[in-house]
């Protein structure tokens, strides 16, 4: 028998994906499922970025790149964070790794030791904790209810951090929820870490262009640049140019962290493919014109969902301010009897239910930290969606209360 290492006691696989699969099975007898519970553009990717890749692919050797990404890319890299966030970097302060979790998981490998603390505002993306857990830390995860738009509060955060506290995540906008923080709660925020120089700060802007209703996304790094020497900042092509399958994830921050990712990545897997990274730079040095068709579309998605979900008594759903996702509340519908007698107990239970009777994969919220929620992916047709929502209302009905 194997001898599995006991650090990943502790470490759950990914929700989503699972959610995902039971679907899979689930459709594979036959059933009409539809599966909301991965986050991913049904978008194919601009046909200027595949181009770029499968041309340079054609007419030369692909060989290993630098650890920290093509000096090219790295360079485009440096140009969009100039252009659309207003922050300058030296190409020797951003790394290019297999999606932006890999990012994540190559700072936490750099900088954790056992029994340091991860502030992750919850409702968190649900690999944070994990990561974390798998490095020997500790997740603290502070409550963002509903009540305060998901979003971390100062006081909260002051009453989190400890002389053990290594990193806040912040996500936004947030996966699940689509919260938003806009310039003046992102300076508050970083005034209380002012105060306490061995917090790092990672900021995850893997949405920062899925964004609703005229915001305008300001960056962790341009609202508090004297935290600059302790900011990490996440991004990535797979969700604003629908390049999932691509894997190419970015982040900008102190040279001596960024060296150290790159040293895990050098003695790991190398590098991020050559193609990928030619595509990468297709992305960002090319047309924008698509970036802004799909958020339209994805701010459409959201109207038609939100409203679908507005005509369920039982459910509860705040209009998400960005990213793909609907974090719906379901207190309304715990404590109530399924047809065949079962009582939903929690969101677990919930979201089992919709799969079983509605026959719509949706994740639970206990999986963001969160409950009572269930989360739901908008990034499919409105058709679809239509149907989902109509499969979820016709699921509640059919409760007793």
């Amino acid at each position: 028998m194997s001898h599995i290492a006991s650090r990943l006691a502790a470490v759950k696989p990914s929700a989503s994906m699972a959610v995902s699969q039971a679907a899979k099975d689930l459709a594979a007898t036959g059933v009409d499922v539809i599966d909301l519970g991965l986050g991913e553009p049904d978008f194919p990717a601009p046909e200027h970025i595949t181009r770029a890749a499968f041309e340079a692919a054609s007419r030369e050797r692909m060989l290993y790149t630098a650890s920290l990404g093509t000096p090219e890319l790295r360079k485009a890299i440096a140009a969009k964070f100039k252009l659309e966030n207003g922050l300058e970097f030296a190409i020797d302060e951003i790394t290019v790794a297999n999606g932006a979790k890999q990012i994540i998981f190559n700072a936490l490998m750099a900088t954790m030791e056992e029994g340091d603390e991860a502030i992750l505002p919850t409702p968190y993306f649900v690999s944070y904790p994990e990561m974390v857990k798998l490095f020997g830390g500790v997740p603290v995860t502070p409550a963002c209810p509903a009540e305060v738009g998901f979003r971390l509060t100062p006081d909260v955060l002051e009453s989190a951090i400890t002389p053990r506290t290594r990193w806040l995540f912040l996500n936004m906008p947030g996966n699940p929820s689509g919260a938003v923080y806009n310039e003046e709660q992102l300076k508050a925020l970083g005034a209380v870490l002012e105060k306490h120089p061995q917090v790092l700060v990672l900021s995850d802007e893997i949405y920062e262009h899925i964004i609703f209703d005229g915001r305008k996304f300001v960056s962790f790094g341009a609202a508090c640049p004297a935290l600059r020497d302790r900011t990490l900042i996440v991004n990535g092509m797979s969700k604003a140019y629908a390049m999932t399958g691509w894997r190419v994830g970015y982040a900008a921050g102190p040279k001596d962290l960024i060296k150290a990712m790159a040293t895990i990545q050098s003695q790991s897997c190398t590098s991020v493919s050559q193609p990928a990274q030619i595509a990468a730079r297709a992305a960002l040095e090319g047309s924008q014109d698509d970036v802004g068709t799909f958020r339209a579309a994805f701010e459409r998605r959201r109207d038609l969902v939100v409203a679908g979900i507005a005509k369920i008594s039982s459910l509860t759903l705040d209009p998400p301010e960005g990213a793909f996702y609907a974090y719906i509340g379901c207190a309304g519908v715990i404590g109530a009897k399924t047809p065949s007698g079962q009582t939903l107990e929690d969101d677990v239970a919930v979201a089992k239910y919709l799969l079983d009777e509605g026959h719509v994969a949706a994740v639970p919220g206990t999986a963001y930290g969160l409950s009572p929620f269930f989360r739901i992916s908008t990034a499919t047709s409105e058709q679809v969606l239509s149907e989902a929502v109509a499969r979820i209302g016709a699921a509640v009905a059919k409760l007793s209360f």
